[in-house]
């Protein structure tokens, strides 16, 4: 059974960073896609970043140049790291997975459906 576990969450102030980790246990196919997701209470589900095994990238437009997602395929972990926070990423952050390889959405895309989701992580940013 498959496992997405996130951990790195945190509270920090206007301008800091944090990294996000999300470790993947179970998966038998290497090639999948692993997205970030978040949600701020009273809002929808907000894609933020995708990628695949062989690493391509997708980010969402409020967190380009701010935001890296990367991977270390060995550990089966993806990573986010984010820098210039804003109050703006105050929200759980949530990471999924899928290993279909006939969906067309790109991986991080919001409107693509996600065979496993993480319990999340809580980000906080004060200003």
């Amino acid at each position: 059974q498959v496992q997405l576990v996130e951990s790195g969450g945190g509270s920090v102030q206007t301008g800091g960073s944090l990294r996000l980790s999300c470790a993947a246990s179970g998966y038998r196919n290497s090639n999948k896609c692993m997205a970030w997701f978040r949600q701020a209470p009273g809002k929808e589900r907000e894609g933020v970043a995708g990628i695949y095994s062989g690493g391509g990238t997708y980010y969402a437009d409020s967190v380009k140049g701010r935001f890296t997602i990367s991977q270390d395929n060995a550990k089966n972990t993806v990573y986010l790291q984010m820098n210039s926070l804003k109050p703006e990423d105050t929200a759980m952050y949530y990471c999924a997975s899928d290993s279909r390889p006939w969906i067309r959405v790109p991986c991080g895309d919001p409107r693509r459906s996600y065979e496993y989701w993480g319990q999340g992580t809580q980000v906080t940013v004060s200003s």
